[in-house]
């Protein structure tokens, strides 16, 4: 065993050995995998080996792709078989709101060139003529579902990044991982200690330990999957081609078949989470006690699908553990707060993202980012909040909603409230229905007096439509208030805080006094962050951003240090109310002495003033696009400040709003949203935020080489805004649009403009293509639904209210 290396996987699952493989792809092959046991230890061995491109999230659909895709490759290379079944698969729909979801997946991918179809129950009974399709509206059918051997697959990677120069040491027991002080690691074995400039904590069952080793939590927790084997079934050995998969939500079940019969695995509602206080060391090819108890209601559903398996009996059981995140979705990327230490972690679905978590986390090491998005998967998108007692409810209830109905207004309530601020009880009890942003209670909207505060998950407008659409009308009509807790906050500090900031941002550095919105770049110039930098003093500044990024965007702040600057993370030392509305103004002006007149408070100043008794921060700016001032205080002055406010605006008409109405008021002028239209996924060009660089100023900040290269060639795709003529339902997102017959397009959010009574989308056009206008269609559940391209803000469009 080599005693230094460049990089140090630990854990040989097949996610630790897709990262030893994809780091020799790219380039790198003084690499080398320590695994405690053998290869597959842990939950590999006694995966289901299915594989599939399903996923709501179009980015993790593509990494899924990619994994599908890669099989072949390495079979190639190694000359080894991973046993493929490239058979098909049908996800069923046995409900109007689950077949509503299926054909806003269908339409997703017709953008994404995914060969995806919607059958009908008699084209399901043809593909399928075992399933009993009885109270089945119909089903999405993918041709690349199909599954595979997992020891073959990962014995596959671990010898394609052999033949690369990778080194591979199993009984290798990891100890201790412990930095040195100039970011390597020395990690401590039962074989001797391996002095690495970088560790990938790869441990699957064991990650939790492993992270604990270098001081760090990590949500994820095991849970306890049970899957079956029937004995051999004649309708299943004589038919002519293989049986395709079948997954029936209705009955939190999927089906393939193996060998001469059936596998069939379950996502029960009475499950069971494992080792909840940490994975034995000693546990590796072992398998659980069977529990039939907790699946008995899913078998007697699966056989009333499939009748044939009442005849059939069980030749095995396999009740194995494997690891969730709170949400789902893989825990990959470097950890926020240590150098050089990596994630690749509670990847629950190994064989359908172990081979795209390989790559984005290669990507990630050798070139600084990976090739596209990865926030949906980024081990940053929890924070330091984060505990046993919150991942523990949340992972039970994902893995009991695997094959429940996801609708885009959808808000779980497991572990919740889990964080709030001084205004939770006083909102909760005007009837606040609340949502969840990176653990922080959040209003959404205020439900009418005597109505349950609840809004009813829906891909349709739900019962939200009235309560939003009177918070929208008083903020336009007279003054609106909403907290403004959810915004990611950062003080910058020191005499180097405006070069260090010239540099990180790629727009212009105001004024003390003034404030600059900028996007914030990676070196190949796709969007990062979207910033407010407020100019608190010569040396002082605070930037605003989006709440669920924070961990995100202080990651690359500590990555790019540099001396003479402090950032610190004020998100939750700063919080306050932002007021909006024609007389937003007037209810500033009862409640400081300071002046607050148009000439004397411009739009885009930032003034430090008391209010009453709070010392504020107050930015004349609101993402409302209407007259509005944010103002921020210590949490201990907040309740002051909403008494003060909500006494002085009674007979102004101020009334509070939530997000809710906060979404559907920034689309009157067409404002776009982090994660929604400015995004990893994006160049500043297409989306419209390449105004906001300044690309007269001479310092040389990341990725400016590749944003003036985008700028050079122009973008082929740019951000549009249409009018729908929807009926029910409006935009949610990845909504394809159709021109002349074809997909040309797709929308990144949408909604309904309460003050305009129009539905509203915004999305992608080719360049070429735009003009005001334009007519084209937008498919919404299915239906191609005609909008409008057009280029004037529905409302102030001249931003005289907004500028006054």
């Amino acid at each position: 065993m080599k005693t230094t290396t460049q990089v140090c996987v630990i854990g040989g699952g097949v996610v630790g050995c897709s990262v030893l493989y994809h780091l020799t792809k790219l380039g790198w092959s003084d690499v080398m995998l320590v695994e405690r046991s053998e290869l597959t230890s842990g939950s590999t061995w006694h995966a289901a080996g299915g594989f599939h491109t399903l996923n709501g999230d179009t980015n993790m659909a593509a990494l899924q792709g990619y994994t599908i895709g890669l099989y072949k490759e390495l079979e190639a290379i190694t000359g080894m078989s991973c046993g493929l079944h490239h058979v098909g698969g049908i996800t069923l729909a046995d409900t109007p709101e689950r077949f509503d979801m299926l054909k806003a997946e269908r339409a997703k991918h017709r953008y994404m060139g995914l060969e995806t179809e919607i059958l009908s129950p008699s084209e399901i009974k043809a593909m399928a003529e075992l399933v009993n399709v009885d109270g089945i509206l119909g089903g999405l059918y993918d041709p690349l579902d199909g599954h595979l051997d997992p020891s073959g697959t990962t014995h596959a990677y671990a010898k394609a990044a052999r033949m690369a120069g990778a080194e591979i040491v199993t009984h290798c027991m990891v100890r201790e991982t412990n930095p040195r002080p100039d970011g390597t690691w020395e990690v401590v074995t039962d074989k001797g200690t391996i002095h690495a400039e970088h560790v990938v904590n790869a441990g699957g069952l064991w990650a939790r330990e492993v992270c604990a080793m270098a001081g760090v939590y990590l949500p994820l927790l095991p849970m306890a999957h049970q899957y079956i084997v029937t004995d051999d079934i004649p309708e299943i050995y004589n038919r002519d081609g293989e049986f395709p998969h079948i997954i029936d939500p209705g009955g939190e079940s999927y089906m393939r078949q193996e060998g001469r019969g059936l596998c069939i695995g379950f996502y029960e509602k009475p499950c069971e989470a494992w080792s909840v206080d940490g994975t034995p060391w000693e546990f590796g090819h072992e398998l659980l006690n069977d529990q039939f108890d907790k699946i008995e209601e899913s078998i007697a559903f699966a056989y009333a699908r499939v009748p044939v398996l009442e005849m059939a009996g069980v030749k095995s059981v396999i009740h194995g553990p494997f690891t969730f995140a709170p949400d789902g979705n893989p825990l990959v990327g470097p950890v926020p707060g240590l150098r050089n230490y990596w994630s690749a972690c509670a990847v629950m679905a190994g064989f359908s993202q172990g081979g795209g978590v390989g790559l984005t986390l290669a990507q990630w090491m050798i070139h600084g980012e990976p090739a596209q998005n990865s926030f949906a998967l980024d081990v940053a998108r929890f924070g330091k909040w984060t505990t046993p007692g919150y991942t523990v409810p949340k992972v039970i209830e994902n893995y009991q909603n695997r094959f429940s109905v996801s609708f885009p207004n959808q808000e779980l309530p497991a572990a919740r409230p889990c964080r709030t601020t001084p205004m939770y009880d006083i909102w909760k009890g005007m009837n606040a229905v609340f949502g969840q942003q990176y653990g922080l209670e959040v209003v959404n909207y205020f439900a009418p007096e005597g109505e349950t505060p609840y809004e009813e998950p829906r891909f349709r407008r739900s019962n939200a439509w009235e309560p939003v659409r009177a918070e929208v009308r008083a903020v336009r009509d007279t003054v609106g208030i909403n907290e403004i807790h959810n915004f990611g906050k950062f003080s910058v500090t020191g005499p180097g805080a405006r070069d260090w900031l010239d540099r990180i941002m790629a727009g212009r550095i105001p004024a003390p006094g003034r404030l600059a919105l900028s996007p914030m770049l990676a070196p190949s110039g796709r969007l990062i962050g979207d910033f407010t930098i407020s100019g608190l003093g010569a040396e002082e500044f605070q930037l605003t951003a989006s709440y669920g990024s924070q961990d995100f965007h202080q990651r690359w702040f500590e990555q790019h240090a540099a001396d003479g600057v402090t950032v610190n993370n004020v998100s939750d030392l700063r919080t306050g109310f932002q007021i909006a509305g024609p007389k937003a103004r007037e209810l500033l002006a009862r409640v400081t002495r300071a002046d607050v007149g148009a000439e004397a408070f411009r739009f885009l100043d930032v003034k430090r003033m008391t209010v009453d008794m709070a010392d504020a921060i107050v930015q004349r700016v609101s993402y409302t696009g209407d007259l509005g001032y944010e103002i921020f205080v210590d949490p201990m002055s907040q309740r002051h400040l909403w008494h003060v406010l909500s006494e002085a605006g009674a007979d102004l008409g101020l009334r509070p709003f939530g997000m809710r109405a906060m979404m559907s008021l920034r689309l009157d002028k067409g404002f776009g949203g982090w994660l929604r239209e400015y995004s990893p996924d994006y160049m500043p060009a297409e989306t419209g935020l390449d105004r906001f660089i300044a690309w007269k100023k001479t310092a040389p900040f990341i990725g400016r080489d590749a944003a003036e290269q985008a700028r050079r060639e122009g973008p082929a795709r740019r951000l549009c805004t249409f009018i729908v003529d929807a009926e029910d339902a409006d935009v949610a997102a990845y909504e394809p649009i159709w021109l002349d017959g074809a997909v040309v397009g797709f929308c990144t959010s949408g909604g309904y403009s309460h003050y305009a009574d129009k539905s509203v989308a915004i999305g992608f056009l080719p360049t070429e293509r735009i003009r005001d206008g334009l007519a084209v269609e937008i498919e919404i559940l299915g239906e191609r639904r005609p909008a409008r391209l057009y280029t004037e803000p529905l409302f102030d469009p001249d931003g005289a209210r907004m500028r006054g």
